[in-house]
């Protein structure tokens, strides 16, 4: 399903907005975070695929690949170690900190008795238990009862205290707002609600360093329009939307490009809230293969920066992104093999279903003329689910990738 969003709008970012979100800001977060050991050398690699955009009768495909950001596999290593971070800086005020020291274990003598807790589908919780075992601090991860075995194990190889549910992931951020009441613990999480909106926007903000990334390597001049005329982009909680399409707003004002919000038909909380106007609750059950974007209840932070800008929400099947993961990991002759996970296809997924509509596709303003871009937001995070779905391990594809890169 497509719902073409009424406030969209085409005005400068407000000001108020930028209060809260910056490409300043931005560009901080991504310099404090680069001496911390768990995040790779330079920008990501973005990948244009020639073959693919033919395909799809666009000019360019262009992906942005965050599963080499870290060897945490996703683009989650820019949110929760950053908000970890400033959380230390504002809790130690009068201590004088150096955000970069810390993130190195600086000042794991001050913060060894200090407690974080988050609710995760897998991703998130993995990040903030890595920050937290680098910077010297306790670390507590609530589970709902959809994460598998298997992203349980990633984070627990970090030192994190898992704790597990019954319930969905809602219910799990729920629990883990109740635990820190409870305890004197700190909440480390992507999602807002009333009381609570710094850190998921210290969350947010690390995001935007991906669209930042972006345009330096498309090489675009501070004059220049933007190289992307639409960008296709996760949905979740929003905050990864939020993210990046704050940083491009600003940059671009009105003539910012056509952004589209993709999520699971099962998780559609951001849809919902465009239908409704403020931040709602999914209507469907949540559960989804796309594990990363498995959410049922909208961010109210991140709407507030999704409202005005987003012009397009969607809705995908489960099928739809596997098949898209199956696209990435091919390649082709002139395209570059990529190691895409369930929530990492889901942009490229939205893009097929799109290009399949006619009537829809036009109303989003796709043509041979489309340079879009699209962020694979995490490896093969799970590498069974991987293998079982895609018919090929990530190593194979990794390798396959290499050669081609080789070449």
């Amino acid at each position: 399903m497509i719902l073409a969003n009424q406030n969209a709008t085409r005005k400068s970012y407000p000001t108020e907005l930028q209060q809260i979100m910056s490409i300043a800001a931005a560009h901080e977060s991504l310099a404090w975070l680069s001496a911390w050991d768990q995040l790779g050398d330079g920008p990501t690699p973005l990948y244009s695929l020639p073959d693919l955009a033919a395909r799809l009768d666009v000019a360019q495909v262009l992906v942005k690949d965050e599963s080499v950001r870290s060897p945490l596999g996703s683009f989650k290593a820019l949110g929760a170690p950053i908000a970890l971070v400033r959380l230390i800086l504002r809790r130690w005020p009068d201590q004088k900190i150096d955000p970069r020291a810390l993130i190195q274990g600086g000042y794991a003598d001050l913060v060894s008795k200090f407690t974080v807790i988050s609710a995760t589908d897998g991703n998130h919780g993995r990040a903030l238990a890595a920050a937290a075992k680098t910077i010297g601090c306790a670390c507590v991860i609530v589970l709902h009862a959809n994460v598998s075995l298997e992203r349980e194990a990633a984070i627990a190889a970090y030192g994190a205290k898992i704790l597990r549910i019954i319930g969905n992931y809602d219910e799990s951020v729920e629990e883990a707002a109740r635990l820190a009441a409870a305890n004197g613990w700190e909440v480390v999480s992507d999602t807002s609600y009333e009381g609570y909106q710094d850190v998921p926007r210290d969350v947010m903000q690390g995001y935007g360093a991906i669209a930042g990334e972006a345009l330096a390597q498309a090489n675009v001049e501070a004059s220049d329009q933007s190289p992307f005329t639409h960008v296709m982009v996760q949905g979740g909680v929003g905050g990864l939307a939020a993210g990046v399409v704050s940083y491009l707003w600003e940059r671009y004002g009105a003539d910012r490009p056509k952004f589209i919000v993709v999520e699971p038909v099962q998780a559609d909380c951001l849809f919902q809230s465009a239908m409704q106007g403020r931040a709602s609750k999914a209507t469907g059950s949540v559960d989804s293969v796309m594990a990363g974007l498995a959410c049922g209840e909208a961010s109210p932070l991140a709407w507030k920066f999704l409202d005005e800008s987003v012009d397009f929400f969607m809705t995908i099947s489960d099928d739809d992104a596997v098949t898209a993961m199956h696209m990435l990991a091919r390649g082709s002759e002139r395209d570059v093999p990529i190691v895409s996970g369930e929530s990492g296809a889901a942009g490229l997924a939205g893009l097929a279903v799109l290009r399949k509509l006619e009537a829809d596709s036009g109303g989003i303003g796709f043509d041979s003329n489309s340079r879009v871009l699209l962020i694979s937001t995490e490896g093969a995070t799970a590498p069974q689910v991987y293998l079982q779905l895609v018919g090929e391990s990530a190593e194979s594809v990794a390798a396959r990738q290499a050669s081609w890169l080789s070449r």
